[in-house]
């Protein structure tokens, strides 16, 4: 797909639940002519949630592309979902996007997964522009919005357009247009085709002041980024609109300022400027960072590749989705051209693929655009063939390799046994199960070949209950579900030096070794382990002796711990010494004294069990604040703050997930159905002794 780089966005959508995504989404399609008629997340007609489970729901569960013109720009656009439970799906999204639209509800604001997005973005150094949303519904605040997204946010949202009016029809000043700073435009909307006529008006004396006060704000928040504007401003010279969105363009690009626009997505109120800012703020690929990535076969030399076609091939995998046909490869192209019917190489699983077709993606599975010969650098696509590769694996040219960095996923804290109802139904389940671990990499499944059990692990109960969905009726597999578990981890509560030995006759030979570690625990116990070779000097150990140690302890450190063989986390060991001897030291010995000095580090650091928690962030009115406070001092939850939003009040709590089951339904009832709340995970923390004893440690 030969494309004008400077023409291409891609870009995705971001918000919490509801906020209104997959609508913002669907107008766009709308009014740039790319669907002839709007659809609806209530009636599940909408272009980008087209799996049964999203329909019935009305949420989105799995990230979409959808790829569509709007005046001189082509969008490759991506819409994620906002409930928690399937964060992975924006993770991998921003890993691969140049710039996002994060939705805010004029209503609700700045919400629990806003600020997760948020830093999603701030972690991939994604530009953004906001777009605060259903300013027509009751009690929406633009203004209030605004000043939240500042310092909860740590952002900077520079106003690009106000709103006239707020709220429905029926008040008295309700919602009815936006005004454009950048022009000083009034700009109103035709209820009668949904938005896609914009009518362009002269501002109205009695909002003039108002406007004029805000362009000011603007231009002053623009001063710093270009001098050309500044020296305008001192001369008292008249800025031009292309001038200023220059200075928008290159904040935004630097991640210096978010600029803020506004309207209702529901009656396409405000989309159109939408996309014109897409395409006046968000960068091309071109104007990104070029990709960094390693020598793979000399892990200590950076490489980059510039997003040009005339640099060697490279590209992500960031998502599969699996089909009868050959599973579907979703991939980022970074640098260089892909051809089908080619070989690339996986320098994550040394292996090389083929890539049998390429395909223009839109929306997923079920309808793809079209076939093309050829990917370019800046393209988003799908191929086809590939056998290996997982997602976050790099594909590159087979000369020119390079490896670039993967995608980071958070742990699964929830866990549900499951048990196929006859034999024949084992390997079937087990097939599913694999297939679904391939798409989703916050999903995991685990066979007890004692019990005849699955254990299946997930983000929370309804990423669980959407797989218990997906098992029985898309797969129509018998199977039993138990209740869910909470996913424990270990880890050691103080320091241990260790020293592990091999004294074992085998055969006629002696074997010999000896291996002092130090194992002591991580102040982020959710962390990864890590492994450090610190043994140096004139008595270090031969490099394959040594290999194997830390090749040993690396293999029980991802192993499980002493009180109920959880994963362990949050552990730093260091080989420190060793000895050996000239006859019977050999790998198999180093081996044993190193899973013998782990062993006794785990039982002489302190086990300690882990269990999840979460960041819970509740709004209710000021009268069940009480109740619910002292519900969640039952959960053995701590309240970390609380804070006036508007007409409600806004609570956030830390509390452990194994307290939390069927929580979203006991602050409904609580609350008489009007109080909300989301959750997140934040961390971990030592369990209850009760818990501890369960397990019989």
């Amino acid at each position: 797909m030969a494309r004008d780089l400077e023409s291409l966005r891609n870009i995705g959508i971001i918000a919490h639940i509801d906020a209104g995504k997959t609508t913002v989404t669907e107008r766009m399609l709308y009014v740039s002519g790319a669907k002839h008629r709007a659809g609806g997340v209530d009636s599940g007609t909408t272009e980008t949630d087209d799996d049964p489970e999203e329909q019935e729901r009305g949420i989105t569960i799995y990230s979409a592309c959808v790829t569509f013109n709007w005046k001189k720009i082509t969008i490759n656009l991506l819409d994620t979902p906002g409930h928690v439970d399937f964060t992975a799906e924006v993770e991998r999204c921003l890993r691969v996007l140049d710039g996002a639209v994060v939705v805010f509800s004029g209503r609700e604001g700045v919400e629990a997964q806003s600020e997760t997005v948020w830093r999603q973005a701030d972690k991939y150094n994604v530009p953004r522009i906001v777009f605060i949303n259903k300013l027509d519904r009751e009690g929406a605040d633009f203004y209030r919005v605004l000043d939240e997204i500042g310092p909860r946010l740590n952002a900077q949202p520079v106003p690009v357009q106000i709103p006239v009016g707020m709220g429905p029809p029926h008040v008295k000043d309700p919602f009815r247009g936006v005004i454009d700073l950048v022009d000083m435009r009034l700009l109103r909307f035709s209820a009668e085709d949904d938005g896609k006529q914009v009518a362009d008006e002269p501002i109205p004396e009695e909002l003039l002041d108002d406007a004029q006060t805000w362009r000011e704000m603007l231009l002053e928040s623009l001063y710093s980024i270009n001098t050309e504007m500044m020296e305008m401003a001192l001369e008292e010279k008249p800025i031009p609109p292309e001038v200023i969105r220059r200075a928008l363009r290159a904040g935004c690009i630097a991640r210096e300022i978010q600029p803020v626009l506004c309207g209702s997505a529901l009656h396409g109120m405000g989309v159109q400027p939408l996309l014109d800012g897409v395409g006046h703020y968000l960068p091309t690929p071109l104007e990104r960072p070029p990709v960094i990535g390693v020598d793979p076969k000399k892990r200590d030399k950076e490489l980059q590749r510039l997003p040009s076609v005339d640099e060697a091939f490279c590209a992500l995998v960031f998502k599969i989705l699996p089909a009868k046909t050959g599973d579907l490869y979703w991939i980022r192209v970074y640098s260089g051209k892909l051809e089908s019917n080619s070989r690339v190489y996986n320098p994550n699983r040394d292996k090389k693929e083929n890539i049998a077709q390429l395909w223009q993606i839109h929306a997923t599975k079920k309808e793809r655009q079209g076939q093309v010969q050829t990917l370019e650098c800046g393209d988003i696509a799908c191929a086809i063939g590939p056998r290996m590769s997982i997602t976050g694996d790099t594909l590159c040219d087979t000369r020119e390799m390079i490896e670039l960095p993967s995608i980071q996923f958070a742990q699964a804290v929830l866990s549900m046994a499951i048990e196929p109802e006859n034999t024949a139904e084992r390997k079937k389940l087990s097939e599913v199960l694999e297939m679904l671990k391939r798409q989703d990499p916050t999903f995991n499944a685990v066979e007890n070949e004692e019990s005849g059990q699955t254990l299946i692990s997930g983000m929370g109960e309804l990423h669980l209950d959407v797989i218990k969905h997906r098992l029985t009726r898309d797969f129509n597999l018998n199977v039993k579900f138990y209740k869910p578990r909470v996913s424990y981890r270990e880890t050691i509560g103080s320091k241990a030096t260790v020293t592990g030995q091999c004294n074992r006759q085998i055969g006629a030979t002696q074997l010999f070794a000896r291996v002092d570690i130090i194992v002591e625990p991580l102040e982020d116990r959710a962390s990864d382990a890590i492994v450090l070779d610190q043994f140096f000097g004139e008595h270090a150990l031969p490099d394959n002796l040594k290999a194997a140690v830390m090749e040993e302890l690396r293999s029980r450190a991802q192993g499980g711990g002493a009180i109920g063989s959880f994963p362990l986390t949050g552990l730093k060991i260091s080989l420190v010494g060793g000895e050996m001897r000239e006859v019977g030291s050999d790998e198999v010995a180093f081996r044993i004294a190193a899973n013998d000095a782990f062993e006794q580090a785990l039982q002489q650091g302190t086990p300690t069990l882990l269990e999840p928690v979460m960041r819970l962030d509740i709004i209710t009115p000021e009268d069940y604040l009480g109740e619910i406070a002292g519900d969640l001092q039952q959960r053995r939850a701590t309240i970390e703050s609380t804070e006036s939003r508007g007409t409600m009040t806004g609570l956030i709590a830390f509390a452990p997930l194994k307290e939390l089951f069927g929580y979203s339904s006991a602050i409904r009832s609580l609350s008489q159905g009007r109080a909300g709340c989301s959750m997140e995970p934040h961390g971990y923390q030592a369990a209850p002794e009760s818990d501890v004893e369960s397990f019989g440690f």
